[in-house]
C-alpha cells in the first residue's frame, strides 16, 4: 500500500516538474516573427506628424500640397489631410506593415490641384503598406508600386517664426482660406514679446505674453485700409483669435492657435532657405 502511494507521489512530482518547465520556456514578451523565426519589432511610427512629400501612382510623382500630413496613434488609428478634406481611419502595425482600413473624412470643396492630389494620395494609402524607415524618412509602398514619401521633422520654433494661416476653425470645423485669399494672414511672434503680421488685409502688432502653451494678447494696433468680401472675413476671424487670450500647439511646422469661443487658426511655418536670416534678426518686412 505504501509502494502505491509513493508511485502517485513520484509521478505528480514528476507532472509538475514538466509542468514548470514548460512554463519557463513560453514565458516572455509577445513578438511577431518573420518567415525565419526572428522577432520583428513594430517600426516607431506612432506619436509622429509625418509631413507628406510626394505621391507616386503609376510612374508620376505629385509633389503634396503645404501641410499634407499624416499621424499614427497608439490606439490603433491615423488622422491627417492631403491637402483638402481631414480624414481618420483604423490602422494596425505588425512589423513593417501598415494595414489601412475604411476611412471617414470631411467633404469641403477645394482647388482643383488639391482635388487630384488628395484623390492620387488616397488611392495610394490604403490597404497593405511596407513601411521602410531611415532616419527621418519613411516610405510606405502599396503592393501595386504606389509609394508614398514622408518626413519627419522638429517642431518649429513659436518665435522667429513667420507664420502664414491656411485653415480657419470654428470648435471642431475647419475651413480653407476663401478662394483667393490664400497666403494673406500670417503673423509672428518675437522674442521682445510682440506679434506682427497681417490679420489678411490690415496690418498689425500687439504685446504677446508666452507662457506655457498660452499667449496673453493685448489690444491690437493695426492699419485702417477698408476691406471687402472674403479678406474681410478673413480679418474678422483672425482678430476674434487675437483678442486677449489663446492657446496655441505647434506640431512639426504647424501652429494652431485657439481664441475665446473656439475660434482658431491653422498656420503653417514658411520655410526659410539656408542662410537666410530669421524674423528675429532681420526685422519684419
Amino acid at each position: 500500500m505504501r509502494r502505491n502511494q509513493l508511485s502517485v507521489s513520484v509521478i505528480a512530482l514528476a507532472l509538475l516538474t514538466l509542468a514548470a518547465c514548460g512554463s519557463q520556456k513560453d514565458a516572455g514578451p509577445a513578438s511577431v516573427s518573420d518567415d525565419r523565426g526572428v522577432a520583428a519589432a513594430d517600426l516607431p511610427l506612432t506619436g509622429v506628424r509625418w509631413a507628406v512629400e510626394t505621391v507616386t501612382v503609376d510612374g508620376r510623382t505629385s509633389p503634396a500640397p503645404t501641410g499634407t500630413h499624416i499621424e499614427l496613434t497608439e490606439g490603433g488609428r491615423v488622422e491627417g489631410g492631403f491637402g483638402c478634406n481631414l480624414f481618420r481611419a483604423e490602422t494596425e502595425l505588425k512589423g513593417d506593415t501598415l494595414t489601412v482600413g475604411a476611412k471617414q473624412m470631411t467633404k469641403k470643396s477645394c482647388s482643383k490641384p488639391e482635388m487630384d492630389f488628395e484623390r492620387t494620395a488616397y488611392s495610394a494609402f490604403s490597404g497593405s503598406l511596407k513601411a521602410e524607415l531611415a532616419g527621418r524618412k519613411l516610405t510606405l509602398t502599396a503592393a501595386k508600386g504606389a509609394e508614398i514619401a514622408l518626413s519627419s521633422e522638429p517642431a518649429a520654433p513659436l518665435t522667429g517664426t513667420k507664420w502664414t494661416v491656411n485653415s480657419l476653425m470654428d470648435g471642431d470645423t475647419s475651413t480653407s482660406l476663401p478662394a483667393g485669399t490664400e497666403n494673406s494672414a500670417h503673423l509672428t511672434f518675437a522674442k521682445d514679446g510682440t506679434v506682427r503680421g497681417s490679420l489678411g488685409c490690415n496690418t498689425f502688432t500687439a504685446t504677446a505674453k508666452v507662457s506655457g502653451e498660452k499667449i496673453t494678447l493685448g489690444r491690437l494696433a493695426s492699419t485702417r485700409r477698408m476691406c471687402t468680401g472674403t479678406l474681410q472675413q478673413v480679418e474678422a476671424h483672425l482678430t476674434k483669435v487675437l483678442d486677449g487670450k489663446a492657446s496655441f500647439r505647434l506640431l512639426n511646422r504647424g501652429l494652431t492657435l485657439t481664441g475665446p469661443d473656439d475660434q482658431g487658426v491653422v498656420a503653417t511655418a514658411e520655410r526659410t532657405p539656408a542662410g537666410s536670416p530669421t524674423p528675429d534678426s532681420a526685422g519684419q518686412r
